[in-house]
């Protein structure tokens, strides 16, 4: 099975916009559906708390006849048009949807950040982790997030097997950005984030990149906007993951990232497994 998820930085731009940024957001889910993934997970969708518009839906249906779409949205309490996740998968799958709250500190179990499907022999839930925020002030409440998700992921895989996806907002290991030494303090560099990330692995999961590339160096899946020059020079974070129970490391047969041409931001990452 092939499946493909990304961090989109807003739906509604990418499906409805006809700015230049619009445009390559359009050309990087063009290049995912011609990849043909049995299911696409998307992060960030920024979406209205009741979810996709008509007009939205009408586009997604013309862009992706063969998929069925579940969405979680950013509502009361938090902030509208905010964060947010959906899925999309192929109309064969017949998956179980979740939207789980897992007792996270402030706002963020209304922000949408969790989606999961339930196969009859696995899960495959996405996440958009709550940024630290650039002055660290969410840190404590990423903490307390950081525990509690990868108590979830455990708590599922004692059920059955987990496929874990989504933009993470850490970049684990030095050799994860480019600049290690220059973000010592930075949101997503932190010892205390790289430690959460850290939780899930110490307790069944691998990072499927790590289990298929080694200590690779120079692959990212994410580069600043603010620093126009990031993507051209190279200057990335690789904050974007899949997880999988560490019993079906053998199945895993890629993990890598997809060529978002010159757009900056996050990549597409993609996983083949054989289920």
């Amino acid at each position: 099975m092939k499946f493909i998820s990304w961090n989109i930085d807003s739906l509604n731009a990418a499906l409805t916009a006809d700015s230049a940024r619009a445009i390559l957001s359009r050309d990087v889910l063009n290049t995912i559906i011609k990849c043909n993934p049995e299911i696409i997970a998307l992060q960030e969708t920024k979406l209205p708390n009741n979810g996709p518009t008509k007009k939205h839906l009408g586009i997604l249906g013309d862009m992706f006849p063969d998929y069925e779409i579940a969405w979680n949205s950013s509502v009361e309490p938090a902030r509208k048009g905010y964060a947010g996740t959906m899925f999309l998968h192929k109309k064969d799958l017949k998956p179980s949807v979740s939207f789980p709250v897992i007792g996270a500190p402030s706002t963020m179990d209304a922000e949408g950040r969790i989606i999961t499907l339930e196969f009859d022999h696995f899960y495959l839930t996405q996440v958009y982790t709550p940024n630290a925020g650039d002055d660290l002030n969410r840190l404590e409440d990423r903490q307390i997030w950081d525990i509690k998700y990868a108590d979830y992921l455990v708590n599922l895989d004692k059920e059955k097997y987990v496929i874990a996806t989504g933009d993470f907002n850490v970049a684990h290991k030095e050799i994860d950005l480019a600049h290690p030494n220059n973000n010592r303090r930075s949101a997503g560099f932190t010892d205390e984030e790289r430690q959460g990330f850290a939780n899930p692995l110490e307790k069944g999961f691998i990072d499927t990149f790590r289990y298929v590339h080694g200590d690779a160096t120079g692959m990212y899946t994410w580069w600043a906007q603010r620093a126009k020059t990031s993507k051209i020079n190279n200057s990335g974070w690789r904050i974007d993951y899949w997880l999988v129970s560490d019993r079906i490391a053998d199945k895993v047969i890629k993990s890598e990232m997809i060529d978002s041409g010159p757009r900056q931001d996050h990549t597409p990452i993609l996983l083949e497994i054989n289920l």
